[in-house]
């Protein structure tokens, strides 16, 4: 047998240039402190948490300022909530942008390499809490935001599907609070009941659940919105704690490439890595929440209890479910350019010293176990 003597320290030195070693704490670690300052009612401390990691981590700035924008939210500040919001907005809209230098890169890495756009869901509820901020403040464009909510619904899910031709957006559940908004605004002038009743049957299509949506509905179309000189209050709650992202190892993925990888080394001219460490990929949680409704009451007594208008937290669990296999599907083909990119690494250099070839899949295993998942999200949204 021929034995090909090189200088294995090029080579490796070569293969390194892409590894980008990773810290072991994801963002969902660094959230946890985050969101524990935040549901403790310590506002102050979340905000200069969130202002420390945005000054110390770039690439996380924009989701994170959708948390500093909860917190000025909470803590009386709709306006400064409301240009918070509006920044991300936009800046989520220009990422929607295919960026191929990115994608070529989080396949080398991992997908914390991509510009971070935001999930479907929260690029709705963006639009959301831009209206809710912006009825807190003078109220001028709250009608404007509750209408982005539709249509940027209408924009997601008509985008393009996969290459398969499959759409898996098509399955979203539609957020009613836009629509609502919208419909209350328009009531509120005592001119636009049309348009109120329009947006009213949308909220009860969208949140069947959502039982006052046939007594607005009667109301807007026979009633009086109120007595002259008199109006209408409306409660709007933000209860329990919202979703947020773990990382979790797929172990029968990663067992099924270990199978795969074994085959593969058995019957070609050079080994591949070993799949030791598992394949890493990001999970929705949602926490439990024992809060139902919330009770209204005034100096007369009570008037009534809240009802749920959008589940936020089963919103995105259930979208992301819908697109959880897109997200497999990238994790695996970075695992398969990584072995395949040591194997041709092998090929070119003609490599058959055991040493050598042991040395080569060390450095494969070690740049497989680098990658994190990306756990980014908006990790101070409400249960419901």
């Amino acid at each position: 047998m021929h034995t090909c003597r090189f200088n294995l320290v090029p080579l490796l030195v070569a293969l390194s240039g892409v590894l980008w070693v990773s810290g072991c704490a994801t963002h969902g670690d660094r959230l946890a402190s985050i969101r524990s300052a935040f549901n403790a009612g310590r506002v102050e401390q979340a905000e200069s948490i969130v202002q420390r990691e945005i000054s110390s981590r770039k690439s996380d700035a924009d989701v994170l300022k959708l948390d500093r924008a909860m917190i000025q939210l909470v803590d009386g500040r709709p306006a400064d909530a409301e240009r918070t919001l509006r920044e991300v907005r936009d800046r989520f809209d220009y990422l929607e942008q295919k960026n191929v230098g990115e994608s070529i890169l989080s396949t080398l890495t991992d997908d914390n390499r991509l510009a971070y756009s935001g999930e479907d869901y929260e690029k709705v509820l963006i639009r959301c809490f831009l209206a809710l901020s912006n009825l807190m403040a003078d109220g001028q464009d709250a009608s404007a935001y509750a209408l982005q909510v539709g249509d940027k619904q209408r924009q997601i899910i008509n985008a393009e599907g996969d290459k398969s031709g499959e759409n898996p957006r098509l399955a979203y559940k539609r957020v009613a609070l836009g629509a609502y908004i919208h419909a209350a605004i328009q009531e509120a002038t005592h001119t636009n009941y049309d348009e109120a009743a329009r947006a009213i049957q949308l909220v009860s299509n969208w949140e069947p659940s959502f039982k006052e949506a046939s007594n607005d509905l009667q109301r807007v179309s026979n009633g009086r919105h109120s007595e002259p000189g008199n109006g209408v209050l409306y409660v709007i709650t933000l209860v329990g704690r919202g979703p947020y992202k773990v990382e979790r190892a797929e172990i029968p993925t990663s067992g099924a490439l270990l199978i795969a990888d074994r085959i593969l080394t058995a019957t070609s001219k050079h080994s591949l890595p070993p799949t030791i460490a598992p394949i890493k990929v990001p999970v929705v949680i949602r926490n439990q929440n024992r809060i139902d409704s919330v009770l209204v009451e005034t100096d007369t007594g009570s008037t009534g209890v809240t009802q749920t208008i959008t589940d936020v937290g089963q919103l995105a669990v259930d979208q992301y479910a819908a697109i959880f296999p897109q997200v497999m599907a990238r994790a695996v083909v970075r695992r398969v350019v990584k072995k395949g990119a040591v194997y041709a690494t092998k090929s070119a250099a003609n490599i058959n010293d055991p040493l050598a070839s042991l040395a080569l899949d060390a450095a494969g295993v070690l740049w497989e176990a680098t990658e994190s998942a990306d756990t980014r999200c908006w990790g101070l949204l409400p249960d419901k």
